[in-house]
């Protein structure tokens, strides 16, 4: 077990090797938030056929689920850093303006 850990609360193996996919998972969430919000942009815009705009708001809806795995995703991993003796200890962000 190399690159591969148990994790405390699973038992499930967690791939430690993640750096490279975190980084990619990182990149795929940006570029797709990014056509997002071209998408919405577009459609806000109101100059599109109508065919057009429901096809954009079909790939809006596909990009909006791919950025929700993204999060939750980021979230667990979040969740497993942060866990201490088997129990999680989670407090909420606090923004630091």
């Amino acid at each position: 077990m190399s690159d591969q850990q148990k994790t405390p609360d699973s038992g499930a193996l967690f791939d430690q090797s993640g750096d490279q996919n975190a980084e990619q998972s990182a990149v795929n969430f940006e570029q797709s938030l990014a056509q997002l919000e071209s998408l919405v942009n577009k459609l806000e815009s109101g100059e599109l056929p109508l065919e057009e705009s429901l096809k954009s708001f079909e790939t809006g809806i596909s990009l909006v689920r791919q950025c929700q795995t993204a999060l939750a995703n980021a979230e667990q991993r979040v969740n497993v850093l942060v866990e201490e003796q088997g129990e999680q200890h989670l407090s909420p962000f606090e923004d630091q303006e």
